[in-house]
């Protein structure tokens, strides 16, 4: 039961891969259009994608401690 929970804890990597991917396609589609634009939309960019990667730290936490405890 506990393999199935972490597992099931782990499908959440499946929303942040495809969200990491929608952010970084937003980002090159955008400075292609507007390369001027780049000084404001890259740290947008980048933080949008550090907030994604939190939220699959996260969910790669609770896979863990439903798993080992």
């Amino acid at each position: 039961m506990k393999a199935i929970g972490a597992g099931i804890a782990v499908v959440a990597l499946l929303g942040v891969g495809l969200g990491l991917g929608n952010i970084f396609s937003a980002l090159v589609t955008s400075v292609a259009r507007n390369p001027g634009a780049r000084d404001t939309v890259f740290p947008i960019g980048i933080l949008g994608f550090a907030l994604t990667e939190a939220v699959a730290l996260f969910a790669l936490l609770i896979a863990f401690l439903i798993l080992f405890t």
